[in-house]
């Protein structure tokens, strides 16, 4: 159950800096909003938050923590870059689509 949960989270962190104006859900930007360069900077620190959280649950189911190869935070870097996909695709595609058509 711990893994699907974690997966909904890794989701949801996913996509949130491509959903929201606001940096971390937290803190309203200048007229201009967030620019690529901060949305990618989120990202990436919601990938080392959620990978925190992974390690958290990992040594309290098991105890301890298996050590990792760089191999291993090269997939999970690529599976967080895919679950970002709906977020980035609704950002710079779809939500240009839908803004033209209410128009």
């Amino acid at each position: 159950m711990w893994i699907t949960i974690l997966i909904i989270i890794a989701v949801i962190a996913a996509n949130l800096p491509w959903l929201s104006e606001r940096l971390f859900l937290i803190k309203t930007l200048p007229e201009n909003g967030k620019r690529a360069w901060m949305r990618f900077l989120e990202w990436f620190i919601l990938y080392l938050i959620v990978g925190g959280i992974a390690i958290g649950l990992e040594i309290r189911a098991t105890g301890g923590s298996h050590a990792q190869d760089w191999e291993f935070y090269a997939v999970t870097l690529c599976l967080f870059l895919i679950f970002a996909l709906p977020g980035f695709i609704y950002r710079h595609d779809l939500k240009h689509l839908l803004d033209r058509a209410r128009r």
